[in-house]
């Protein structure tokens, strides 16, 4: 990540600093073409694409906004989509250059799809999914891919995590594809760590028990994940773990993070994982790694903050050697008891801002609370009082935050859904940094509280929210929203509004994400991919490939 960005009074100015950090990010590829490499865009995870030339609230807002085409896919899609313009396809029937949207299924595998024709390219298996691990019934019949992957667009490299089941049992290996022709550039790697109790004994990771949900994250030249379980089944045998390899090699790193290393608790209940609906871990400017951990031993009796850091936003250094800071709820104890996680939405970091406290962050969990952070000086924990900057209520948040500057008054906003409410939050920074609420936007949504938000604009000008709702009742769709946040007023027009494929899967979320890239946004489902923009003929369905 580069150095720390000097903030200028000038809100134009400030606005260049920022836009300069997202392109670092992996925004841009060219002048009029747009990558999104990553989960929500960018290692702080604000999930703005600022380089959208083409969509406006005007021309969303009109019939000429619509479905495009239907690809149909072989399972089920719990990642976002990632998108890379100008690939040069090597393998395959359609050799030569393509705009590419890469998706991954459950079923293990990899779809290089054409982002113009819908025409699907390339497709890898990685193997055998494992099925309804533990006997979970939070995801689909089979676990493959579940976590986002991530691409090197200077590597044309794709990171992915596949969960197989080998004969030897459920198996995690790390690949690194090549964007043009999804094949392996080097041995896939593995997933093997052991880490020390503080009884002296070794804790080995077993992939039979360990479910890899959080996005990946490319960052210091390494690729990380995080670990958690299926549905805290054999609660016993399952710890979060924060693990990383080399990029370039795939070689582990020689340390890494559990975050429950007591021998023994109350209920033989360990966990502290790391999963937050699938949000990927952020990375700050010095490549410290961010996340939330969820709950541990109902007790509530297990915390400490450091053989133990449940229910907490966590900042691991880039090599994975140690905790450098960490926020737990004063209220953390009532969290694990009552299965409240604080880890079932992930962490924002804000771009540097003006002010006295450049560093932001902000997060929120299942008891709908969004704790507003000094990311510098996160605030540790006290029995007493949150020693955060503020906190919010936003609703239950199976969720995760969004981030845009507003073109009315220059200054940051944050996205938040928790419930049913898109709700947008004023950033001051002077004289000492708050959130004020200006509005927001009702999506009909079911299964657990909250759901995913991203934003597009034309640097400033013409900013749109986009969601994916989940679905009310067995057997409905997702929707997909389109919101103006300068419609006006404390209600924000709804631009568009359509079901955006199926979920059968009803006792799983739907943690999806909406990409939105030069023109077209991607919407993936069950056994779909939908490509919305500007229509300029029918729309299309895609036959199965």
């Amino acid at each position: 990540m580069p150095l720390r960005r000097k903030f200028h009074s000038n809100p134009f100015a400030r606005f260049a600093s920022l836009l300069s950090a997202l392109l670092f990010a992996g925004a841009l590829t060219s002048a009029s073409q747009t990558a999104v490499t990553t989960y929500h865009n960018d290692n702080y995870r604000t999930g703005w694409n600022s380089t959208e030339t083409v969509l406006t609230p005007a021309n969303v807002g009109s019939s000429s906004f619509g479905l495009l085409f239907k690809v149909k896919l072989d399972d089920q899609v719990d990642a976002q989509p990632l998108v890379v313009p100008g690939v040069n396809i090597t393998a395959g029937k359609f050799p030569g250059t393509h705009d590419v949207v890469y998706v991954v299924t459950e079923n293990d595998s990899v779809y290089a799809i054409d982002a113009n024709t819908s025409t699907v390219l390339l497709t890898q298996s990685l193997g055998k999914p494992v099925q309804m691990p533990l006997g979970c019934n939070n995801n689909g019949p089979n676990v493959g891919i579940n976590s986002t992957p991530v691409i090197d667009p200077s590597s044309n490299t794709l990171y992915v995590i596949a969960y197989t089941q080998d004969n030897t049992g459920p198996t995690y290996r790390v690949h690194a594809l090549d964007l043009g022709s999804l094949t392996d550039k080097v041995t896939p790697e593995i997933v093997t760590a052991s880490h020390t109790l503080t009884d002296g004994t070794t804790f080995v990771f077993n992939a039979t028990y360990q479910r890899q949900r959080p996005g990946l994250l490319l960052a210091n030249g390494n690729v990380y994940a995080g670990f958690g379980s299926f549905c805290d089944y054999s609660a016993n045998l399952s710890r979060g773990w924060l693990l990383g390899w080399n990029a370039a090699t795939l070689t582990p790193l020689s340390a890494n993070e559990v975050f429950d290393i007591q021998p023994k608790s109350p209920n033989s209940f360990f966990l502290s994982s790391i999963w937050m609906s699938g949000y990927a871990p952020a990375a700050d400017d010095s490549g410290n790694v961010l996340f939330v951990t969820g709950n541990s031993d109902p007790s509530g009796t297990t915390y400490d903050g450091v053989t133990n850091i449940q229910e907490s936003v966590v900042k691991v250094s880039p090599n994975l050697t140690n905790v450098v800071d960490l926020f737990t709820p004063s209220n953390q104890a009532s969290l694990d008891q009552t299965d409240a996680d604080f880890g079932s939405g992930g962490v924002l970091v804000l771009p540097d801002q003006p002010g006295s406290i450049p560093h932001l962050a902000v997060a929120a969990g299942k008891n709908g609370q969004m704790y507003f952070m000094n990311e510098d000086k996160l605030g540790g924990y006290s029995t007493v009082k949150n020693n955060v900057l503020a906190i919010y209520s936003i609703g239950k948040c199976w969720c995760g935050q969004a981030y845009f500057v507003d073109p009315t008054d220059g200054l940051g906003r944050v996205v938040s859904s928790g419930g049913h409410q898109v709700e947008v939050w004023k950033l001051q920074t002077s004289p000492s940094p708050k959130l004020t609420s200006i509005g927001g936007g009702t999506v009909s949504s079911g299964q657990f509280g909250g759901f995913f938000t991203s934003v597009s604009s034309n640097g400033t000008a013409n900013p749109i929210i986009w969601a994916i709702s989940r679905p009310v009742s067995p057997g409905a769709d997702l929707g997909i929203y389109a919101f103006n946040p300068e419609s006006g007023g404390n209600k924000f027009t709804v631009l568009f509004k359509a079901h955006a494929g199926p979920w059968p899967n009803y006792n799983g979320d739907a943690n999806l994400v909406p990409v939105v890239a030069n023109g077209k946004v991607y919407v993936a489902s069950y056994q779909q991919l939908e490509i919305l923009g500007l229509k300029q003929g029918k729309s299309q369905t895609q036959p199965r490939k």
